[in-house]
């Protein structure tokens, strides 16, 4: 049993890291299914690049928007910002609010560049894409010191109706396919580079320790799980209650609950402090003892856990 809950005590520390290892299997695996099944290039000259891009950056896009689409820290800060644009950036804090919005962009273009980087190292969307330009100058580049035919059936090469020799057409390819593969690689290790360097900076900048750092997180997602786990809980407790009252037709027992007030101040990001050790805005709301809520005056914060870098 010590051994079971160690194990499992691992693969919970590690929530992240399996989890980019699992998306990185499903790109690798729906880019394959893509290549295979749905992918056929025209081998037109006027529809080739047009169809190789649509493969290789539409998946992108769309990976792109469902990271957007499901970030619980973008809905967070823009819920309700139409109706009251200070909660957007409170007090005029137009930087902290781009920051934050940049922050959620970074985490939602993992997925995207995890396709791309799968994509461009296999090759076969870039290949299409490539042979449909019509450029002199990208022309001239695959077609140095090769016959006029070349010009002609580039459009061709990705598929077996081209009419150069086996040799002309399959240094093509490789070309093609080293190409793509050193922009993938490209973009690897400027993605890694990026994420180094940003992970370095925000830190270096941080304002509390490494240790208090890592409890911050721990506590955050333990908050989480149980916000959500007492929200269920506490839903059943009210729909039960109202719909005993309903049935029964008789006056509803009193039942405590937070007002708006409350919910718009532990839904809004907090902002370290060193002269307070809160671990979150509910933390806040429920251990002050003045309880009045100004949204305008709260600034916005742009790290994954809440905690002001400065």
């Amino acid at each position: 049993m010590d051994n079971f809950q160690t194990v499992l005590r691992f693969f919970m520390n590690q929530k992240a890291t399996i989890g980019y290892s699992f998306m990185a299997l499903l790109t690798i695996g729906g880019e394959r299914i893509f290549s295979m099944v749905s992918f056929q290039c025209p081998c037109n000259l006027n529809q080739n690049f047009a169809y190789g891009i649509t493969f290789l950056l539409g998946p992108a896009a769309v990976l792109l928007f469902l990271g957007l689409f499901f970030s619980t820290r973008l809905w967070r800060l823009y819920t309700g910002c139409c109706l009251n644009p200070m909660k957007l950036c409170p007090h005029g804090n137009c930087f902290g609010c781009l920051r934050v919005l940049m922050s959620i962009f970074t985490g939602a273009c993992v997925a995207p560049i995890m396709w791309l980087c799968v994509a461009l190292l296999n090759g076969t969307f870039y290949e299409c894409a490539v042979s449909g330009l019509n450029n002199n100058v990208v022309v001239d580049l695959f077609c140095k010191n090769k016959t006029m035919k070349c010009r002609e059936e580039l459009a061709h090469v990705p598929c077996d109706r081209s009419k150069l020799s086996n040799d002309e057409r399959l240094d093509l390819l490789l070309m093609f396919r080293a190409q793509s593969q050193i922009l993938g690689w490209s973009l690897i290790i400027v993605s890694a580079l990026v994420g180094l360097l940003g992970t370095c900076c925000t830190n270096c900048r941080s304002k509390v320790s490494y240790l208090q750092l890592t409890f911050w997180k721990r506590y955050m997602e333990k908050e989480k799980e149980r916000f959500d786990s007492f929200s269920v809980e506490y839903a059943n407790k009210l729909a039960e209650r109202n719909l005993q009252s309903f049935f029964e037709n008789k006056n509803a027992a009193p039942f405590p609950f937070p007002n708006h007030k409350a919910w718009e101040e532990i839904s809004a990001y907090y902002t370290f402090s060193q002269s307070e050790q809160y671990y979150s805005t509910l933390q806040r709301y429920v251990e002050k003892t003045d309880r009045e809520f100004h949204p305008e005056k709260r600034p916005v914060l742009d790290s994954d856990y809440g905690i002001e870098m400065s």
